[in-house]
């Protein structure tokens, strides 16, 4: 064994994506883009790297821990490779299409690199595909993301679509008008996370009860509503809890089918979001899908309102079904090339011989094609 075979090809959570799963996810991102396109959006293509501290402004701060750094040798300042799109859709919409009308509504697609990867998503380049829609502080702009990113899914045929509502600023609303001990709020919050009743209750003080019914009342959207209707909250909360209601309701008028289900307590991940939050889950996956929700934009004219969503396309190639390969036709040498254009113009994959072969079925099977051109006609192989 020669000393490259025994060493690791490429870096831990790093990959080549091969035929045919790379064809895969190229048509899979193409046809969200048109989803996204054909409901307004416009596409923008950030670059793969900017200056660190470009890079980590505004809702940027929080992915300080997830990015590649290195020197650039001509500016001799820092950049840093990109962890996450929306964040550069955010600098962007701030600055160079600060001037353009509102709501601004922007797609975008690539790939993105993080330090590490994690237990549930282990790689460490990935590619996503999302939504920003910026400039609209109502509801219904929450309502329209949601709604386009089940209707996206739903053109890759994935199944059994559920979007997960969350409201991270809700604890913290009831916290601040409770007696909690300061020294209880970071054991508090990993309670949550964990949804530790007990521990919640004898952590939460005045707030208790209050977090334990959340908690409980996590499930089904209409369960969470009826459960929650006798819980008085504090004023701040209510008034978010009842956007988070009015949002679920105009996506329920829009995608009455859709599953809907809601998270009171959930924040993880969500490091910048100030308001209704969402992840996404279809039948089968074993992760989410993607993520989204509302966030402030911050610009020199003061913070701006938006919301957005970001797919997981390698995590959407687990669950597509249906993933038919391109009919792939094999041509003998030397047929003419407008015989290869005509089939190519109808959708086939052609591969033309490149020499004279004594069995041109083998060869065509040999290269992995479908189909060989008898005649004038394609014969199945």
């Amino acid at each position: 064994m020669t000393e490259t075979a025994t060493k690791p090809l490429l870096p831990e959570g790093l990959r080549d994506l091969l035929p045919p799963d790379a064809a895969f996810e190229s048509d899979a991102v193409d046809r969200l883009k048109r989803t996204f396109q054909a409901n307004g959006y416009e596409l923008v293509k950030p670059p793969l790297a900017e200056f660190e501290e470009t890079l980590l402004s505004g809702v940027g701060t929080a992915m300080g821990a997830r990015i590649f750094r290195m020197l650039d040798p001509v500016s001799h300042r820092t950049l840093g490779i990109r962890a996450d799109i929306t964040t550069q859709v955010a600098r962007i919409a701030a600055t160079r299409l600060a001037k353009n009308p509102r709501p601004l509504r922007i797609m975008y697609a690539g790939q993105v690199l993080r330090v590490r990867g994690t237990h549930l998503e282990p790689e460490r380049q990935f590619s996503q595909a999302g939504i920003e829609l910026i400039g609209a502080p109502e509801g219904a702009a929450d309502a329209e993301v949601i709604v386009i990113v089940a209707e996206a899914l739903a053109s890759l045929g994935v199944l059994g679509v559920s979007i997960d509502l969350a409201l991270p600023t809700l604890v913290p609303s009831i916290l601040s008008a409770a007696n909690v001990p300061a020294k209880n709020l970071d054991p508090l919050r990993a309670a949550l996370d964990h949804k530790d009743v007990a521990e919640i209750k004898a952590l939460g003080a005045d707030a208790g009860e209050i977090l334990t019914a959340l908690v409980a009342a996590s499930g089904p959207y209409s369960d969470a509503v009826s459960r929650l209707s006798g819980i008085e909250l504090p004023k701040q909360a209510q008034i978010q809890w009842q956007g988070l209601v009015a949002v679920a309701e105009a996506v329920r008028i829009a995608s009455p089918d859709l599953s809907l289900t809601v998270d009171a307590v959930e924040n993880r991940g969500f490091e910048y979001h100030c308001g209704v939050t969402f992840s996404v889950f279809a039948q089968g996956a074993q992760r989410e899908l993607g993520r989204g929700g509302r966030y402030a934009l911050s610009h020199s004219d003061g913070d701006e309102p938006a919301t957005g969503a970001t797919l997981l396309v390698d995590a959407l190639l687990g669950v597509m079904p249906n993933r038919v390969l391109a009919k792939r036709l094999y041509v003998p040498f030397a047929t003419p090339r407008t015989v290869v254009s005509d089939w190519q113009g109808k959708g086939w994959s052609v591969v033309a011989g490149l020499s004279k072969t004594n069995n041109d079925v083998a060869e065509a099977q040999r290269l992995k094609c479908s189909h060989i051109l008898a005649g004038e006609s394609p014969k199945e192989l």
